[in-house]
């Protein structure tokens, strides 16, 4: 009963998704966003986007993974990564006041080529698992749904997403960002309320729960959040690239309010993960199995539904800003509509690759991802915050421990490299692994800082 739904309903929202992308593109708004008057997007445009281009798919389904197995420790560890909308509106707006049109900008102002090349082979990376992982989430949901329809799923949402995303560049994603927010909000609100009234499930069980695995390693996890929620929002291009569409109050404003309701959001869903839990659920790595066991078909095909919505949402996002990346950072295309749009191809067919190939550890891309963003810590608060000058190297040492850090902890199975580090959990081994790269970045930052940069203040 819930499949048909399922698929009947996201046929809907693909078919008006392309009904509310523009119907004429031009360049500054596939590649600036602006609307078709020129004009640059409003508030509420913005925090939507925002937020439904964070909750994406592999977000929400960590959220709920990490409750299943470590209680509402797991789930406000993912949460905690929300409070990179806290952290990146600082960034913004410190990266603004020096007159910085990205963080490129301000890197190669200080770093030269070398400095915008180490940055945008981390953010190129993101942007590749941006698409792979979700594209993995719409896998996992049409295995639970339609069993050995998976890989047709990811090629045909893969490329619809690509041809609306391709029509009309970041001013499409962030029109449809609202559509898509709109809808996850009505779906996901109705089943976030049929769990808390549903018999025998209580708030205060979910909110102590423990979790399958205990509660411990969420907190360690949490820990780690900690450290990396700095940077972890200056390596993310889509938060970025919005934070120089409009003015400095609206922009200021729509981090704000896109910290509170993503957050909400994660938490909400992570209940679904600490309910599995608290339920015995014996479907072991097989959450969605285990929901559709658990909840009436209606509650089931809301929770896929947001799922699928926020992939989609996701991938137009990630999709416009690697034309950004390739096409006025990295100047590997013309700045036409066919230079975007062919990089845009480039990564969705990348990404779709890599699902046949990558991890199915959800996680494992953050933690990776997250590890290597960690040089931009010690560099922004030394050479943003306090304003002194940083030598070329000690950017560099820092960028390579941080990059070291990632490669360890992704390889951390493999005997030579788990011989330096700790015997415990992965987590307690990744809490370690961020500690020593911080430590690295910051020593190398500090011994090869001199003066203070004179900055210019935004008009």
């Amino acid at each position: 009963m819930s499949t048909p739904l399922i698929l009947i309903s996201l046929g809907v929202i693909l078919a008006l998704s392309f009904v509310v992308a523009p119907r004429r593109a031009s360049v500054q708004g596939f590649f600036a966003g602006t609307t078709p008057d020129g004009g640059a997007p409003g508030l509420w445009t913005l925090v939507l986007s925002q937020v439904t281009t964070w909750i994406f798919a592999r977000s929400l389904m960590n959220a709920a993974i990490l409750g299943y197995y470590y209680g509402i420790a797991g789930t406000l560890a993912y949460a905690a990564y929300y409070g990179s909308f806290l952290t990146g509106g600082f960034i913004v707006m410190r990266l603004r006041e020096t007159r910085a049109a990205s963080v490129q900008d301000w890197l190669g102002a200080r770093f030269g080529g070398a400095g915008r090349a180490a940055y945008n082979l981390v953010i190129a990376l993101r942007l590749l698992s941006e698409v792979f992982a979700n594209l993995i989430v719409i896998g996992l949901i049409f295995a639970a749904l339609l069993p050995g329809s998976e890989t047709v799923a990811v090629l045909a949402i893969a490329a619809l997403a690509l041809a609306y995303s391709a029509w009309g560049g970041l001013s499409a994603a962030l029109r449809t960002d609202v559509l898509q927010m709109a809808l996850f909000l009505v779906v996901f609100i109705a089943a976030l309320i049929a769990l808390l009234l549903s018999p025998g499930v209580s708030l205060g069980a979910m909110l102590t729960a423990p979790g399958t695995a205990g509660a411990w390693n969420g907190w360690v996890l949490l820990a780690v959040a900690a450290l990396q929620v700095f940077s972890y929002p200056a390596h993310d291009p889509v938060m970025m690239d919005r934070g120089f569409l409009a003015d400095p109050a609206t922009t200021r404003a729509s981090f704000f309010h896109a910290f509170w309701i993503s957050t909400l959001c994660i938490i909400g869903f992570g209940l679904f993960g600490i309910q599995a839990g608290i339920t015995g659920a014996a479907v072991e790595n097989q959450l969605i199995g285990t929901w559709a066991a658990m909840f009436p078909s209606w509650v089931f095909a809301a929770l896929m539904l947001s799922l699928l919505v926020s992939a989609l949402s996701t991938l137009d996002s990630a999709l416009s800003s690697a034309a950004r990346l390739c096409v006025e950072e990295l100047r590997l295309a013309p700045r036409s509509l066919m230079g975007g749009r062919l990089s845009m191809a480039v990564f969705a067919v990348a990404g779709t690759l890599l699902t046949l190939f990558g991890s199915q550890s959800l996680f494992d891309a953050v933690a990776v991802s997250g590890t290597a963003s960690m040089f931009l810590t010690p560099v922004l608060v030394v050479g943003l915050v306090m304003g002194r000058r940083i030598a070329l190297w000690a950017y560099l040492i820092a960028w390579a421990a941080a990059m070291l850090g990632a490669a360890a902890y992704f390889a951390r199975a493999v005997p030579w490299v788990a011989a330096f580090l700790p015997q415990g959990h992965k987590y307690e081994q990744l809490f370690v692994i961020c500690v020593v790269v911080l430590i690295a970045g910051f020593a190398a930052v500090w011994l090869g800082s001199r003066g203070r940069v004179e900055t210019a203040q935004e008009g």
